[in-house]
């Protein structure tokens, strides 16, 4: 599972050449939001080009349109894998699967119509991820700012991957570049509910998102202590020397932390 997620306008020759080399865990070359109608043709050819050189998720535009069926026709054979915007019902996904067979793909969920789906939509034969749109969601349901208003749509996400057998969803942007301790909150406060990585609109985010999304040193220490008393116990529930009581859940919890150190 990748901490995060980096996008790079498509049409951006100068982005591109640094994008790869800017320390994301994982690259979206976008055609959709951040490329004016006019530069479409342009990011096309050269996301084409860079996927020769390096593996990358494309941010493709509105699905049923003419732009994105060039965009899968120009970049759907050497993707890593394809984020498709505003995913509001699995029709959506079977459009962009018929045209792209194989390809893992990313479900952004942008409007209540996604939310209301999410759980078929995480189900759908492909989906590797959803992705919390937060932006336009926010627009589309016309919430405020702050955590609290996407509470339930963020909790609702990481249900409908977890009940679909789906890696942790991928928490929205934080569009605030100079507010870094917002951006750790955020990210801070999307982990704890269960996500499993954030997207970023510029490098200097991903030193907060990754040590959002990595095990901290109290975190990973409590994780060795869990297993080890567990396993000396034979797999018998104990109990460890603060009070707390360790059985199998606990055990299987600490053991996934271990994975990401």
């Amino acid at each position: 599972m990748a901490r995060s997620y980096l996008f790079v306008p498509g049409h951006k020759e100068k982005l591109l050449g640094k994008v790869f080399d800017a320390g994301a865990d994982a690259v979206i070359l976008d055609l959709e939001d951040a490329v004016p109608p006019e530069s479409k043709d342009t990011a096309r050819a050269r996301v084409a080009d860079i996927l020769t050189i390096h593996p990358a998720w494309v941010r493709i535009n509105a699905v049923g349109t003419a732009p994105a069926a060039d965009d899968l026709a120009a970049v759907a054979d050497r993707a890593h894998g394809i984020r498709i915007p505003k995913v509001d019902s699995v029709d959506d996904v079977r459009w962009v699967r018929e045209r792209a067979p194989g390809t893992p793909l990313i479900c952004a969920i942008e409007t209540g119509r996604g939310v209301a789906n999410a759980l078929a939509i995480a189900a759908e034969p492909g989906v590797e991820h959803l992705a919390l749109g937060g932006i336009d969601l926010r627009k589309d349901l016309g919430t405020g700012e702050g955590n609290t208003p996407l509470q339930y749509v963020r909790s609702h996400l990481v249900i409908a991957s977890r009940a679909a057998g789906i890696a942790p969803p991928i928490d929205s942007v934080y569009p605030h570049l100079r507010d870094s301790d917002g951006l750790a909150r955020e990210a801070a406060h999307a982990r704890s509910l269960g996500f499993g990585g954030k997207s970023a609109i510029h490098p200097s985010q991903l030193p907060i998102i990754h040590t959002a999304f990595s095990p901290s040193e109290d975190e990973l220490v409590w994780a060795r202590r869990v297993v080890n008393v567990f396993e000396e116990s034979g797999g018998a529930a104990v109990q460890l020397p603060d009070g707390e009581f360790v059985d199998l859940p606990v055990a299987e919890r600490a053991r996934r932390i271990l994975q990401f150190q």
